[in-house]
């Protein structure tokens, strides 16, 4: 198997985008974006957030580098961008405006696209780590240990998150508005955190 795929790429690929982009984790924070909807549009939501989350790792696993450098952006750019998006829904996850019923029409905003798909599944983090992966692809077996990486941490993440349904029953309405809080607490850390190390990331470039 060792002649077609590069197997130590593969598990390494794997293991860093499941721990950045934390499936288990997203149960909570999806739970809490999409706390107003009905089953439908969860299952609905889930499949749409896995797949902006896929196409926005996709794109920058091939082109990153070169997007970057044509728009001028560096990595501490995205992250410290990714960071303020993140804290705004925080915000409103901690006060429980997420949770207010939002007019139908073109002004509603999908929240399976922005923020969840990006830039909370695919955020800087794991833009990074999947153009770092690309660096030590040593041709088509490198690359097909990468796609595999990527497919199967992307399917993973959709489990999560369809399954959270069942999870939304177990807890029902009240225990789904305290897992709301605490997903903004701790998405309020996340970006907190996102925009430290960006700050940082600028001082060193600097110094």
């Amino acid at each position: 198997m060792n002649e077609f795929i590069d197997v130590a790429l593969l598990a390494t690929t794997f293991f860093t985008l499941f721990v950045i982009m934390d499936p288990p984790g997203t149960v909570p924070v999806f739970l809490a974006l999409t706390s107003t909807s009905t089953v439908a549009e969860r299952k609905r939501a889930a499949l749409q957030a896995t797949s902006v989350a896929l196409g926005v790792i996709t794109v920058f696993t091939l082109l990153g580098p070169y997007i970057l450098q044509f728009l001028g952006i560096s990595v501490p750019a995205l992250q410290l961008s990714g960071g303020l998006l993140l804290l705004l829904v925080a915000m409103e996850l901690l006060t429980g405006k997420a949770e207010e019923p939002k007019p139908a029409g073109a002004g509603k905003v999908n929240v399976a696209l922005v923020p969840l798909g990006t830039p909370l599944l695919a955020g800087p983090g794991a833009i990074v780590a999947a153009m770092l992966a690309m660096e030590d692809a040593d041709g088509p077996r490198g690359w097909l240990a990468i796609a595999i990486a990527v497919l199967a941490v992307h399917l993973c993440l959709w489990l999560a998150m369809r399954f959270s349904i069942v999870i939304h029953r177990v807890l029902g309405d009240g225990g789904t508005t305290l897992v709301t809080r605490l997903a903004g607490l701790l998405l309020a850390a996340i970006a907190a955190q996102l925009m430290a190390d960006a700050v940082f990331a600028f001082i060193d470039a600097r110094g």
